[in-house]
């Protein structure tokens, strides 16, 4: 067995791989993000992607905005590797790799700052305490009328929705190939090594970080994307 080398349960070196068959709608959340970018009223000069893996996200986006800078930031140092290995070509200079850290510890202020922050299933790892530091380090870092974009797995508000929404989850990795003994490992780090929130909580955290405009952008079982402007 291959160590990991993140806090996602693959190694960096097949998480695109295994990652597609265990969240449903894994594209839908860059494909939703992106659309999103190119409907606000903004002009993108500056993106930070913070929990970026292994830049799929930083890889679709440069197609549509090839004059945008993107800076790069994942607590991962082989995560970081794997972006730099898909990223490599072309336009190097439109690329920028930050320091490996957690969103919650990086310190630096960033110039110019990023237009567009977004933290596609990143946060969900953390204690309550560090989710609430993450989001106010994209706050300080976001330029004023500045986008945050996030998609994160979510609690439904029942217990009967969690059973649901794990019997759906468990139902797709079973259409995608996956075996009985990897699902339940998966599913069995609910509240054990992910810990997700109601939408409601979700909201309530982003607003209580000061965003003037918090949205919930795209919601289906587990999974929720919101976005918000400072």
């Amino acid at each position: 067995m291959v160590r990991k080398d993140n806090t996602t349960p693959y190694h960096s070196e097949s998480y695109d791989t295994h990652i597609i068959d265990t969240l449903p709608y894994y594209e839908a959340y860059h494909r939703e993000t992106i659309n999103l970018v190119q409907a606000l009223p903004l002009e993108v000069e500056c993106w930070l992607d913070t929990g970026c893996g292994t830049g799929s996200l930083v890889q679709k986006a440069r197609q549509k905005f090839p004059e945008t800078e993107f800076l790069l930031l994942d607590p991962s140092e082989a995560m970081l590797k794997q972006a730099r290995l898909k990223l490599s070509e072309p336009d190097t200079g439109k690329i920028k790799f930050l320091p490996a850290s957690p969103t919650q510890d990086f310190a630096q202020t960033l110039e110019p700052q990023p237009d567009i922050i977004t933290a596609i299933q990143c946060h969900h790892y953390l204690s309550p305490e560090d989710r609430e530091k993450a989001v106010q380090v994209c706050y300080r870092l976001l330029k004023e009328d500045g986008a945050f974009i996030t998609f994160e797995n979510i609690r439904p508000l029942t217990s009967a929705g969690v059973d649901i929404g794990k019997n759906y989850w468990r139902n797709f990795q079973l259409a995608r190939g996956k075996g009985p003994q990897d699902i339940n490992q998966h599913l069995a780090r609910f509240d054990v090594e992910y810990f997700p929130l109601t939408i409601e909580e979700h909201l309530s955290l982003l607003r209580n970080t000061g965003f003037k405009t918090v949205e919930l952008l795209w919601y289906s079982y587990l999974q929720a994307g919101f976005y918000c402007i400072k």
